[in-house]
């Protein structure tokens, strides 16, 4: 994945590389509209998806290439918001059912089916990702909570950037405040009340994971014996060696679990969030001398049971 931060815009090559066309290049290169009708017509080769925007194969589309056509069809200065942007930024969440993009204020385009293109005087400096424009990972949560009415769905996307590593909640509330005020009362209540220093824990573990060549590992899991009696439980568990790590669970002196844990041969890394946020490099350092250590034990007899919808 190629990332960058700028406003060039999508590259015509992109999109020819990608299989989409569109009929102002196709125009130009001397393709009459009785021709560009017979291709993507029934029958024929190519598939028309947005308004003046074709397919060169009659297969269905893949997400990438409807990403590309709605670029095609709402450029220039289009950027891609909410699930998609999110995905592009690396947070698991599932994709919704229509492409969200954000254009200029003073651009009105006609309705496109699976397209909702969001009118804004704030258009966000894009990140391009693989030839892509999206918004910024704050942008893109705050724009797919302003649309939703449950309070656990809001709490939920409001939090990802957060859980995931990619902002603070400083800049959470300053994206909240810089923009459109309509529909963000809920938002801005739930910020208010996000307890930002347990959230934001997974995505400091995540910074500093990264500064390791340790594999990935599954995340928030519950760890049993062979005869399915739970031990413990596990912030981060890497099944192949038999290693826990735990940041966030309890870590105090009523935490016992860590004994049954050690019982087993299990090892188990602990520290607290603050020392994710102050001692990064040497918490890495640590987690990666942990791992080592487990891969050179025998693995213990434990299993892990992943909890539905882990996050990471």
């Amino acid at each position: 994945m190629t990332t960058t931060t700028g406003s060039d815009p999508v590259a015509f090559s992109d999109l020819v590389t990608n299989g989409v066309l569109v009929r102002s290049h196709l125009r130009d290169a001397g393709i009459s509209e009785r021709r560009i009708a017979k291709l993507s017509g029934p029958g024929g080769p190519w598939q028309q998806v947005y308004s003046g925007v074709f397919l060169v194969h009659d297969k269905p589309p893949s997400r990438e290439q409807l990403l590309h056509a709605a670029i095609a069809r709402c450029r220039p200065h289009a950027v891609i918001t909410g699930a998609d942007a999110l995905r592009a930024h690396g947070v698991n969440h599932p994709l919704t059912a229509q492409i969200h993009l954000l254009v200029p204020h003073y651009r009105r385009l006609a309705s496109e089916p699976g397209l909702i293109a969001s009118r804004t005087a704030r258009m966000p400096e894009p990140v391009m990702v693989d030839g892509l424009p999206y918004a910024t990972p704050a942008r893109a949560a705050l724009d797919m909570a302003r649309r939703e009415n449950e309070p656990d769905t809001v709490a939920q996307l409001v939090s990802l950037p957060l859980y995931w590593g990619l902002c603070d909640r400083a800049e959470l509330a300053a994206e909240l405040d810089a923009g459109n005020q309509r529909g963000s009362a809920a938002v801005r209540s739930v910020l208010r009340g996000l307890d930002d220093r347990e959230t934001f824990a997974h995505g400091q573990a995540l910074h500093v994971l990264r500064q390791t060549p340790l594999p990935a590992p599954q995340w928030n899991v519950a760890l049993c014996d062979r005869r399915g009696r739970r031990i413990g439980t596990a912030d981060a568990w890497w099944d192949q060696v038999g290693m826990a790590w735990r940041y966030r669970t309890s870590a105090g002196p009523t935490d016992f679990s860590h004994l049954s844990l050690a019982a087993t041969g299990t090892v188990l890394f602990r520290c607290t969030p603050r020392q994710l946020v102050d001692t990064p490099d040497e918490m890495s350092r640590e987690l990666l001398s942990a791992y080592t250590q487990a891969a050179r034990t025998p693995r213990p007899k434990v299993r892990a049971v992943y909890h539905a919808g882990n996050a990471a």
